[in-house]
């Protein structure tokens, strides 16, 4: 017996080392060159996570796998934000000496942590589930090649908003303080959430790789995050929930993994029901009746509110992770995904722990031993450092995981004190007065620096039709009802003496927190159809910018709360009716799955056709959308060190003006208008720095002109497609050829560069 399982788990070790090599394999090949910077930055992650481990292994303790994926992330957002806290105030400059340095010393306290832990007997590396770390490290590396396959397809940073995105990194590589110069506001620095790309390039920094490349690298790194992290919180809540259950061994073993795949599933590769119902069963009944079958365009999936039928005053926005990583855009939302996700598993984790203490009933709240117990939790005070760092990558995310975060620690006290009101109270009131005042003081580099662009609180004039939010958040919310109301009945039956802290003392902590994050996920659906932040988009669109910051996150907390509760229902509850209302849940939850298909298809085309990739070159439009400026911005790139102004011509926002400055990150006077309008919401100085830049490339007079120029400080003048293309004849070539030495000519295209004297 004892030699088959030898034999049993020898075979098993070889399956998985084939596994891994066949991998590695097939990512040399489907990448090609580009299969070098995809292992340094999966290397990267992998040893600074293997570092902070002393510290992971200890937040994460009671997770099966010490918070291993976790690991990656919290060492990148401590490591990265603590050298963008010392740049910020001037102690260090922004290079890459600066980024190894701080995550040396880092990794050195974290070895010193381990040292300790190891005489005291504390072990923070998961040793008895490395079968577990193998499969979430697989799955990692598997999505992250998966979406840098597919990111070769289409790989070009044009488009959308690929050029802030893109322009914001090169901006930021080029500075060595922080914030960088606004490339397209040269007299001011980036007035935006700028954390998101700040996190690329530290990255890219730190790696010692390309913009180039690294632009569409992150993106797909944070899609292989946003799989494996929900994996692995889902996993163990399922894990904690089925302990003690009389099921099979294989069930129970079999059981978590299910329910990770699925929460990983929902979180970075579903779509949701509009692309079921619009895509899959209106066309089939078309087909049917004989009429004429409706094409499918996947962005409909996130213009749906206002847009069909369509309405003029009230148009929206409701995209989802899976959206964001098709198209391409690296916007702070997209980036944070992967912080976001470490706060909701660090509220987990802390819920599973302190609801095991509970404090005695006659405890005295007098005492100073009792405060500094409630003020110096461990994991409290990580996520308000990462609820502070929200401010900066995505503040929508600070407000949304501040509430979050408030209905946890309300839940947990409510538990550990016995439904004592007056304390809870005051504890609660407490905790979340730290939490916002530690927030406030960790970003306090950033926010001296940032003038807000909200503009108040209005009540919504307009509101979704019912349909369209069944439509679009039908399947997730039926489910968290049908969750909810079985756990009620569950714990309620039976009971003699209910209450609100009996209730929550019968419900299990995994079922506690996915109802918390169900509510929390419903909550932010209703939300819009009341109020919205005001901004420049009042006119036609002013719930649109609220509507998609909350319910983006409302679909990840969805995402997880389904992985986690269809699963629960089906072999848990004993309730007929809540496991067929789970069954067909999880059905349509994988239908949605094939938005993927058909997103993936419609943007990068044949995919399963390795010979079609293009690799994760950002720049390669240059050649094809502008040749005849290709070879003046690649001189600029080469020859141009620090970050002098460059003039062109600006215009409208989502245009190909501004294709110089976004590829460069060298700053101009003005770029994009509309995003300069709600950057900075002067549209005064922007309409007077508009003329001024046509008089610099049409007026005949010369003094005007170099008034102007040294005015904005402008060192190089830029002439080529946009700038022939709006001026037309009134551009004046003769005067600007004269205003200095031409570093640049192109003489087949007409493009050159002139250095300002």
């Amino acid at each position: 017996m004892e030699q088959n399982n030898k034999k049993k788990l020898n075979t098993q070790m070889i399956i998985k080392i084939l596994l891994a090599v066949m991998l590695l394999g097939l990512s040399a090949f489907l990448l090609k060159g580009d299969v070098w910077t995809f292992w340094t930055w999966w290397l990267l992650a992998g040893v600074l996570g293997f570092s902070a481990m002393p510290v992971t292994g200890r937040l994460f303790w009671r997770f099966e796998d010490k918070g291993w994926i976790f690991s990656k992330v919290l060492a990148i957002a401590a490591t990265g934000f603590l050298t963008w806290f010392l740049v910020s105030i001037k102690l260090l400059p922004f290079n890459a000496l600066t980024c190894t340095a701080v995550c040396v010393i880092c990794a050195v306290i974290c070895l010193f942590l381990l040292k300790k832990q190891s005489r005291e007997k504390i072990e923070c590396f998961p040793v008895e589930h490395i079968s577990l770390i193998y499969w979430e490290e697989l799955l990692f590396f598997a999505a992250f090649l998966m979406w840098t396959y597919l990111a070769g397809f289409h790989p070009a940073a044009y488009g959308t908003e690929k050029f802030m995105d893109y322009g914001f990194m090169e901006a930021m590589m080029r500075s060595t303080t922080l914030p960088a110069r606004d490339l397209w506001y040269s007299e001011g620095h980036i007035n935006y959430y700028y954390g998101g790309q700040y996190f690329a390039v530290f990255l890219t920094r730190l790696s010692h790789t390309k913009v180039e490349l690294t632009y569409n690298l992150m993106r797909t790194f944070v899609a292989g995050l946003a799989f494996a992290m929900p994996f692995s919180l889902a996993y163990q809540m399922m894990a904690d929930r089925m302990k003690g259950q009389e099921k099979g061994e294989k069930t129970i073993r079999r059981l978590p993994y299910a329910a990770g795949f699925t929460a990983g599933l929902a979180v970075s590769i579903a779509g949701n029901m509009h692309y079921v119902i619009y895509a899959q069963i209106i066309p089939w009944i078309e087909k049917l009746t004989g009429q004429e079958v409706s094409s499918y365009w996947f962005p409909d999936a996130t213009r749906y509110i206002g847009y069909n039928p369509y309405r003029e005053e009230d148009r929206t926005i409701h995209e989802f992770p899976c959206y964001s990583f098709v198209l391409g855009d690296l916007h702070a939302h997209v980036v944070n995904i992967m912080f976001v996700l470490l706060v909701i598993a660090l509220l987990y984790v802390w819920l599973r722990g302190v609801r095991k203490k509970t404090v005695p009933v006659d405890a005295s709240m007098k005492e100073g031993s009792f405060w500094k117990e409630q003020l110096l939790m461990p994991h409290l005070l990580v996520v308000s450092v990462l609820l502070g760092m929200f401010q900066w990558t995505n503040f929508w995310d600070f407000v949304i995981y501040y509430v979050v975060t408030l209905g946890t620690v309300l839940f947990a006290n409510i538990l550990r004190f016995q439904g004592k009101i007056k304390k809870i109270i005051a504890v609660t009131f407490v905790q979340m007065a730290e939490i916002y005042l530690v927030a406030y003081l960790v970003i306090l580099p950033f926010t001296l620096q940032f003038d807000t662009m909200v503009d108040g609180v209005g009540i919504a004039k307009y509101h979704s039709y019912f349909y369209q939010l069944m439509v679009l958040w039908g399947l997730p919310a039926v489910l968290t009802i049908t969750f909810i109301i079985a756990i009620l009945c569950e714990k309620l039956r039976g009971m003699e003496h209910k209450s609100l802290y009996r209730l929550m003392k019968a419900i299990r902590t995994a079922d506690l927190f996915a109802i918390i994050t169900g509510l929390c996920a419903i909550g932010l659906v209703a939300i819009p159809e009341l109020v919205y932040v005001r901004d420049i988009y009042e006119n036609g669109n002013a719930r649109a910018n609220t509507m998609f910051k909350l319910t983006y996150q409302a679909y990840i907390l969805f995402a997880l709360t389904m992985g986690y509760g269809i699963y629960r229902l089906l072999v848990v509850s004993r309730q007929k009716l809540a496991k067929i209302i789970s069954a067909i849940c999880l059905f349509f939850l994988i239908w949605t799955v094939g938005y993927f298909g058909k997103s993936v298809t419609s943007w990068f085309g044949k995919v399963l056709d390795p010979s079609g990739y293009q690799g994760l070159y950002a720049l390669g439009y240059l050649d094809t959308d502008f040749s005849e400026d290709v070879n003046a911005i690649q001189w600029l790139k080469e020859n141009i060190k620090g970050s002098p102004v460059v003039l062109e011509a600006n215009g409208d926002s989502y245009s190909g003006f501004e294709r110089v400055s976004a590829s460069t990150g060298l700053p101009t006077i003005l770029g994009w208008y509309v995003h300069e309008w709600l950057w900075r919401n002067d549209t005064d100085d922007l309409n007077q720095k508009s003329g001024d830049i046509t008089a610099i490339y049409t007026s005949r007079d010369e003094e005007q002109v170099r008034a102007l120029l040294k005015e904005y400080d402008v060192s190089y003048i830029f002439v080529g497609s946009k700038e022939i293309e709006k001026y037309e004849d009134s551009l004046n070539n003769t005067l600007l050829q004269n205003l200095g030495e031409t570093v640049f000519m192109d003489e087949d295209s007409g493009t050159y560069i002139v250095k300002v004297d």
